[in-house]
């Protein structure tokens, strides 16, 4: 585990993505292709901004979509694969990008897809409930298959409307088709970042928890090279624990 904290969530969205392009690249000089499962919402906006802006073949990497909610539509403004199209895909020229659109059909055939070759990075970010993808707490740490229904509770709803996404609770759908805990831990490597005074709670408490489901992060304390990017802000909690 590495913890890097920077001054604003600008700097940390350009050291992520600097980390990111650096691993990419070396992945590509020695397979030639590279394969990434990327995550959303606005705490990924500053990371997203800097990547499109970097030197990388974009053209020999592979991107696969973390979560969706389910029976949402892409044209809705809080549909993640709308995000991720208008955001990145759109701006770069990928070797192929697979969407998660919340249905069972197509989470099974993502996870055929994903399951043919390993990934090599995952960009997972850390919800203000400690939740990884949409595996809310208490997460399923032992599910095996690639992508899975989850339930949302009350606490990730408020995140989605807090930020922007939905006018009220009652909106946010119910389930999401989201990466499973297990397989996100198969990445190769895997960065955070996580930005932001309403992640402050759910970094100290994935630091300072022993590993558990009902802080799904805690799992990525586990991971053999996971790198975590914060602000002042969202490091605010913990800026006495040391890295490791």
């Amino acid at each position: 585990m590495k913890i890097i904290i920077s001054d604003t969530a600008r700097e940390l969205g350009r050291q992520a993505a600097a980390d990111a392009v650096a691993y990419l690249n070396k992945v590509i000089s020695e397979k030639n292709y590279a394969r990434i499962v990327l995550s959303t919402g606005a705490s990924q906006l500053p990371m997203f901004d800097e990547l499109i802006k970097t030197d990388v073949d974009w053209s020999k990497v592979e991107m696969f979509h973390l979560d969706e909610y389910a029976g949402l539509p892409e044209t809705h403004p809080a549909s993640f694969r709308k995000y991720l199209r208008e955001r990145f895909v759109s701006k770069v020229n990928l070797m192929g990008a697979h969407f998660v659109d919340g249905t069972a059909e197509n989470a099974a055939y993502l996870s055929e897809q994903l399951l043919e070759k390993e990934v090599d990075l995952g960009l997972i970010g850390i919800g203000e409930n400690g939740h990884i993808a949409f595996n809310d707490p208490p997460a399923d740490f032992d599910a095996e298959e690639a992508y899975i229904f989850v339930n949302l509770n009350d606490s990730c709803k408020k995140q989605q409307v807090g930020e922007g996404w939905f006018a009220g609770l009652d909106e946010v759908p119910k389930q999401a088709v989201s990466m499973s805990c297990n397989r996100i831990m198969k990445c190769e490597k895997i960065i955070s970042v996580v930005p932001y005074k309403v992640k402050a709670e759910a970094v100290y408490n994935t630091l300072t928890s022993s590993l558990t489901n009902e802080v799904p992060a805690t799992l990525l304390k586990t991971h053999k090279d996971w790198t975590l990017y914060l602000d002042r802000d969202s490091a605010s909690k913990i800026i006495n624990i040391p890295n490791s």
